[in-house]
């Protein structure tokens, strides 16, 4: 319905107290037949003046609403670069999920710090971060097996994270791995790399 060149998320973190900072914008590039996010990239691959507007949209929504905690706000970029809000989960969420090694502070911390009226922790990445969701391969149900995880564990910068789902099902979310990098681009190479090794199978 909207023709639309990229998917862009922004996390803002507000405390009790309102202190409020955001996450960096991120990417989302998505699965074609299951419409589920395959990776996000951070630092979004945009012009500085887009992230700045999609950061601002993203503060004045949770000063609007008075959240405490996490905000996750998506949002489409158009092709004449209107950012236009789809999507907001007041919680921590999958576009976060790189800043556990990528961050700071990560997501998750920021979350438990705001709800409890604690100053909030550095937002800003140390390096270059892409979540690649770890999903059920087609043709697959039954016990969960993940083919060639082994391999990943070796390469430098890839961590794995498994949700500990015992059944696996075609696109069921059953994990995710992050790839830290200095260089977006190299990560997102890397990135390509984990997702053609591991498989979730049965």
């Amino acid at each position: 319905m909207i023709p639309f060149k990229k998917e862009l998320a922004v996390i803002v973190c507000r405390n009790v107290s309102g202190e409020i900072k955001t996450y960096p914008v991120v990417e989302m590039e998505f699965h074609p037949e299951a419409n589920q996010v395959e990776y996000v990239i951070c630092p979004a691959r945009i012009e500085e003046s887009v992230a700045e507007k999609a950061r601002a949209i993203a503060l004045t929504l949770s000063v609007k609403f008075e959240h405490v905690g996490l905000l996750a706000v998506e949002m489409f970029q158009t092709e004449d670069n209107q950012l236009l809000v789809n999507e907001i989960a007041p919680r921590p969420h999958n576009s976060g999920h790189y800043s556990i090694e990528a961050s700071y502070t990560s997501q998750f911390e920021n979350h438990l710090r705001a709800i409890l009226d604690l100053p909030l922790g550095d937002t800003n990445s140390k390096v270059a971060g892409i979540m690649v969701n770890l999903t059920g391969e087609e043709g697959f149900s039954g016990n969960v097996k993940y083919e060639n995880i082994e391999k990943i564990l070796g390469w430098s910068g890839v961590t794995p994270h498994i949700y500990g789902k015992k059944q696996t099902r075609p696109f069921r979310k059953m994990g995710h791995v992050t790839i830290v990098n200095e260089s977006v681009n190299e990560a997102r190479i890397l990135a390509e790399k984990v997702k053609n090794t591991i498989r979730v199978i049965s």
